[in-house]
């Protein structure tokens, strides 16, 4: 076997794995700003351990002197869906990326593995910058919704403890779960849009609620004392009706309280 500096092997991937979360998660926040839902719910990214790229060469016969090209899932992104359709969707924007080369996909969803295992794969090759030059290095991206990355979570972690060689009630029962998985998120499909307006709703509020606090604690700045006073009462009381017509009400008055302030204090600004 040829000596392997690990460290310096796996330097490239580390940096690929970090890079790549990033990108991801900007695309996310950009498709959050644009369309006010955003396909991608979360991003997650690893190294594969030495240990288990020494099983999976060996597995794949692949020599030591070609683990670059012969294990392709060496850094590895998961980027996590609230539904299936948005899988292929989230695809989709990663082909159109300039930034890196999808090699080829494996789509486990039409075709699902006898295990049960659902996912979304694209082998990609990244090029990192490092102190010597640039290195385009493979990636594998996995694109699963929560409730398939539940799953292939569960069955990775009882592979490893039975060395692949699952016992046959357990495998069922497995499969039987994947199924559940499925059902569910076809469930969630039926009824996405529901989903989404209640999520809206809800970052709404949120937001109104963080605006009427901050525009209250300006109050003081402007020495409006009774003011703020008198609108955190009516706030308290708002919030425990859960009144967010008369938030919103309440967020317009103290706004005009702040305008009528600042026009004071500047009588030429707007």
């Amino acid at each position: 076997m040829n000596v392997i500096d690990w460290g310096a092997f796996l330097l490239p991937y580390e940096q690929a794995v970090e890079e790549l979360k990033v990108k991801f998660k900007t695309m996310r926040s950009e498709l959050k700003k644009l369309e006010e839902y955003a396909p991608i719910e979360f991003v997650t990214g690893r190294v594969k351990k030495i240990s288990s790229i020494l099983d999976k060469a060996k597995r794949l016969n692949v020599p030591m002197d070609q683990l670059e090209t012969g294990i392709e899932d060496i850094a590895g992104i998961r980027i996590m869906c609230q539904f299936a359709e948005d899988i292929r969707r989230v695809a989709e924007y990663i082909r159109n990326r300039k930034d890196l080369q999808v090699i080829y996909e494996k789509d486990y969803i039409t075709n699902y593995k006898d295990s049960g295992y659902r996912s979304f794969h694209m082998i990609v090759e990244y090029p990192v910058q490092t102190a010597l030059g640039q290195k385009r290095v493979l990636a594998e991206i996995q694109i699963r919704t929560l409730a398939m990355n539940f799953w292939a979570t569960i069955e990775h972690s009882l592979n490893y403890k039975f060395r692949e060689s699952l016992p046959g009630d357990m495998r069922e029962r497995l499969k039987k779960a994947a199924e559940a998985a499925f059902i569910l998120d076809n469930e969630m499909s039926s009824i996405r849009q529901e989903i989404l307006d209640a999520q809206k709703s809800f970052e709404d509020d949120s937001s109104l609620i963080t605006q009427v606090l901050g525009a209250i604690h300006k109050l003081y700045f402007y020495h409006l004392v009774s003011e703020a006073i008198e609108a955190q009462r009516r706030f308290n009381e708002l919030w425990e009706l859960k009144d967010m017509h008369a938030m919103k009400e309440l967020s317009d008055e103290v706004k005009g309280l702040l305008k009528q302030a600042r026009k004071a204090e500047d009588p030429d600004e707007l």
